[in-house]
């Protein structure tokens, strides 16, 4: 099956003259899962959380976007697992030192690969540009949620998958999210 998912994936770059990156990440909201391809192969998969909202590509919607994007920036080799970033700065602390309290909403964790759409006027661009919106891929300190939509836009990882696929993707990694 997911090879069927890479094929039409391959197909929807070469429709818009992209072509596609050794690693390849397709996110499919509806399965809640996250497929990692590499060299037209399925590598791995593992479940995600995405947007509690419905899709959407558009500011403050709290929304998953939809489409082609690319890992922009990897943010926070070499922190600790559970490391809690804020304004992608790691912050010193890791969520599993503090307080249930203090875990109740969603915390960035462990590592960022920031996107960036790559579709003007989809994605991209003033109102609707998932760089600015900062989403990410990331870990959370809310695993439990894992396998339902919860987040805020984001698509969330388990801490030590998100270590997993952090150290396996370069810069530039095409990432394609759909229904």
């Amino acid at each position: 099956m997911a090879e069927v998912h890479y094929k039409q994936i391959a197909a929807i770059f070469e429709d818009r003259g992209v072509a596609p990156s050794e690693d390849v990440l397709l996110v499919r909201i509806g399965e809640q899962k996250l497929y990692h391809f590499r060299n037209g192969r399925e590598w791995r998969s593992y479940s995600v959380s995405t947007g509690a909202r419905l899709p959407s590509c558009v500011e403050d919607s709290g929304g998953t976007p939809l489409g082609l994007h690319r890992v922009r920036d990897r943010i926070g080799g070499g922190e600790p697992l559970g490391m809690i970033f804020e304004g992608r700065r790691p912050t010193g602390r890791c969520y599993l030192e503090l307080l249930p309290e203090a875990n109740a909403c969603n915390r960035i964790t462990t590592r960022i690969l920031r996107l960036e759409g790559m579709e003007e006027g989809e994605n991209r661009g003033p109102g609707r540009d998932s760089f600015e919106r900062y989403i990410y891929i990331h870990g959370t300190n809310r695993e439990q949620h894992i396998g339902t939509p919860a987040s805020g836009g984001c698509i969330l990882l388990r801490n030590q998958e998100m270590l997993e696929l952090f150290d396996s993707v370069a810069p530039e990694t095409l990432v394609w999210i759909e229904l």
